[in-house]
């Protein structure tokens, strides 16, 4: 058991690292929220940041190798991406609303379409 303590403790190292180095705060997430992800992207020799608006669906691991998997319809397609949290490619993650669900993973939403997807908003936690 003592390894995995020193493989906890070097992760919350490096995670302190990251956010001191690139001064960005994430907010509590959880599975339901809406976020919008700014995404650091080149093209050419120009770097924008490319926003990315979606439903955490699920989340997966702790300390530095956190992932978020963020669903959005667009034009009529499901398309969902894996973010990991702590990576330099991310600029910024904003939460937009809350949202009430029951499940840790909510995988159901890739077979509703339309207003079946609307989830109820939480009011309990705050927009931080």
């Amino acid at each position: 058991m003592k390894g995995q303590q020193i493989i906890s403790s070097i992760e919350s190292e490096e995670i302190e690292k990251f956010n001191q180095a690139s001064k960005k705060k994430l907010p509590q997430l959880y599975v339901g929220d809406t976020i919008k992800v700014g995404v650091k992207i080149i093209e050419g020799g120009k770097e924008r940041v490319q926003p990315y608006e979606g439903t955490i669906i699920a989340m997966r691991n702790g300390g530095i190798n956190e992932t978020i998997t963020v669903r959005r319809v667009f034009q009529g397609v499901g398309v969902e991406r894996v973010f990991l949290l702590h990576s330099p490619r991310i600029a910024n993650i904003k939460l937009i609303r809350r949202g009430k669900v029951r499940r840790a993973k909510l995988y159901y939403l890739r077979d509703r379409v339309g207003k079946a997807t609307r989830l109820k908003q939480r009011f309990d936690r705050p927009l931080k």
